[in-house]
């Protein structure tokens, strides 16, 4: 017996596979999904599979789930938490949900990320059995992760009430920076201030990020000299970094830039991975600069 794997049959799926102490199957008559206790004898035995047994998840399918969202989830700070949260051993889920709980954001993507990895092996079980009915396969709309996170932040114009969180954001981002030339550490930071321009906020165009609960996030400021844009800043607070927020702030600046004709970031050595978001935006490299300590 054939079934349509609709919306709804999925997210009753989902909810039933990371049930652990039930055994659960798709009515294929019904289109619903039914714990094994509910099925009576009477149509247990009906002709066409009525039945399916939903794909196997237990709790090292779970286990795996967290340790490959960890090993990929781009903040620093949030992954050491994770990892530390994983090598606990005993009651290691609880472990990993009171963290991640503490980091908002990063919970909101954690949720994607589950939902959308058993989704995939929804999709492959019904794949193969559309095989099976001589059917086509049927493929997975990808879903972008960042895009939703980043609904819950705010960009806006810089006010002056912001001035001092963003001199504190620029202070630690200055010491993250002094570190990792000294070889201290390993750092995420976004692009910091350029030599040629002295750090200044607001600038003559500067935008904010905060937080759904108005929280300060992160910040861009550039000055204007001789129709050419200077980002003198980027910068995001180290908890909401590796969530597509800096992007989305050199995004927002360019969209909204008038009277230049161009517009130029300095990309400190340790940050070179932040050079494909510029080269998304059609940024082009101009020079390479060295640097010797006397």
């Amino acid at each position: 017996m054939r079934f349509e794997l609709s919306d709804a049959l999925i997210d009753e799926m989902l909810f039933s596979m990371e049930d652990q102490n039930g055994i659960f199957y798709v009515d294929a008559r019904e289109g619903i999904v039914i714990e094994e206790s509910d099925i009576s004898d009477n149509t247990a035995g009906e002709d066409g599979r009525r039945f399916f047994p939903l794909p196997e998840w237990d709790s090292a399918d779970g286990y795996r789930l967290m340790e490959r969202f960890t090993a990929k989830f781009k903040n620093p700070l949030v992954r050491g938490e994770l990892t530390a949260a994983l090598d606990q051993g005993k009651g290691v889920f609880r472990a990993f949900k009171n963290t991640i709980s503490r980091h908002p954001e990063a919970e909101k993507v954690w949720f994607s990320f589950k939902e959308k990895e058993i989704k995939k092996e929804i999709i492959g079980w019904y794949n193969a059995l559309r095989e099976e009915w001589g059917l086509e396969r049927i493929g997975m709309e990808p879903e972008e992760t960042e895009d939703l996170v980043l609904e819950d932040f705010r960009i806006r114009p810089a006010e002056q009430r912001d001035l001092a969180p963003a001199v504190e954001l620029h202070r630690f981002c200055s010491e993250e920076g002094t570190a990792a030339r000294a070889g201290k550490e390993k750092t995420a930071r976004y692009p910091s201030s350029l030599p040629a321009e002295p750090w200044r906020f607001p600038g003559d165009v500067s935008f904010t990020a905060e937080t759904g609960s108005g929280e300060f996030a992160a910040y861009i400021s550039a000055v204007l000299r001789d129709r050419i844009f200077h980002i003198i800043a980027l910068e995001v607070k180290s908890e909401y970094r590796g969530l597509g927020l800096g992007e989305a702030l050199l995004s927002n600046f360019l969209e909204n830039i008038q009277n230049a004709e161009e517009a130029v970031i300095d990309l400190p050595a340790d940050l070179e991975g932040f050079s494909r978001v510029l080269y998304r935006k059609a940024f082009k490299p101009l020079v390479t600069r060295y640097h010797l300590n006397l």
